[in-house]
């Protein structure tokens, strides 16, 4: 108790990690890898609890801990860098067999092959349903078995037949489930985030504020620079259809902008009627082609022959 209390004055950021199915040794590399960085303590969870409330007084926020101080657990203080610290405690990991009526962390597969046992135990893979074959005096696995999902408990037969195939499919080593830092409690998982992530997620809210507000109509800053472009872009397409050149307009164009081609397109309708000669290959307008003169009606070259034509006289 008298570490703890030293430990909670002295370091301000605790990793709160699970310890199951690890051993002393193992223990024992953990903390020589975190020495001088951060320190690991293990106790019992009424002293720690006895702890930490009676520093309340003094540091109100270290209540959060409280409902986290439960099961086979352990502290890791620290003052340095948290994604360190606890990549260091997770890169100690130790290879176990499976053990009977424990949950599986990950899933297993028995992979194909040869299995160098004898043809007398061919039994026993039938009744595990695993298809095999004989091959050179030998029992060999045609295709791979998926035989223990990811929180299923371990049978017996699942130990019998890995202990036989000399497979240790699991890796038992500390694990960080919740950080304590700066008087809150969050998920060991959010220091995965990097500032690409974070970046990306920020600018995702800003992108639906921003959708939300023009739906709406209501102005916020998110949407404001949508406005001012979408009002822009209507100024720069009259002003173009009418002929009217102003300051921004003339830059934004001179610039290759994106209003630049609508731009030179409503240009070329404004100088044709001033009598100009219409662009072409403006981009994204067809050239109009010139409409062809009707045919004049052909009148007789007799004096007078198609005015009498016309109202029946001879």
């Amino acid at each position: 108790m008298g570490k703890l209390n030293r430990y909670l004055q002295e370091y301000k950021n605790v990793l709160i990690c699970t310890v199951d199915n690890v051993g002393s040794h193992q223990m024992q590399k953990v903390r020589i890898s975190l020495r001088g960085r951060a320190v690991l303590l293990m106790g019992k969870n009424t002293i720690c609890r006895k702890a930490i409330r009676e520093h309340q007084e003094s540091n109100p926020a270290l209540e959060a801990l409280l409902p986290f101080v439960k099961g086979n657990i352990g502290f890791v203080f620290t003052n340095g860098d948290l994604n360190a610290v606890r990549k260091t405690i997770l890169e100690n990991k130790v290879p176990a067999a499976a053990k009977q009526g424990s949950s599986a962390p990950i899933d297993v597969w028995v992979p194909p092959g040869p299995t160098g046992l004898d043809p007398g135990q061919t039994a026993f893979f039938q009744a595990l349903n695993i298809s095999t074959k004989i091959a050179r005096g030998s029992i060999e696995i045609i295709n791979p078995v998926h035989l223990i999902k990811a929180g299923e408990k371990v049978s017996s037969s699942h130990v019998a037949l890995l202990a036989k195939l000399n497979i240790n499919p699991f890796f038992y080593g500390i694990k960080v489930s919740h950080v304590y830092e700066g008087g809150s409690v969050y998920e060991a998982s959010v220091l995965d985030l990097t500032k690409d992530d974070l970046f990306a997620k920020f600018f995702a809210g800003v992108r639906k504020v921003a959708a939300l507000s023009l739906a709406i109509g209501y102005p916020t800053t998110a949407s404001l620079p949508h406005i001012v472009g979408g009002a822009f872009r209507k100024l720069a397409y009259i002003g173009s259809a009418a002929g009217y050149e102003f300051k921004e307009l003339k830059l934004f164009t001179a610039g290759g902008g994106s209003a630049a081609p609508a731009a030179a397109g409503g240009a070329a309708p404004a100088k044709a009627a001033a009598g100009g000669a219409p662009a072409k290959g403006a981009p994204g307008k067809k050239e109009a082609k010139p409409k062809e003169p009707e045919p004049e009606p052909e009148v007789d070259d007799d004096e007078g022959g198609g005015m009498a034509g016309m109202f029946g006289d001879e």
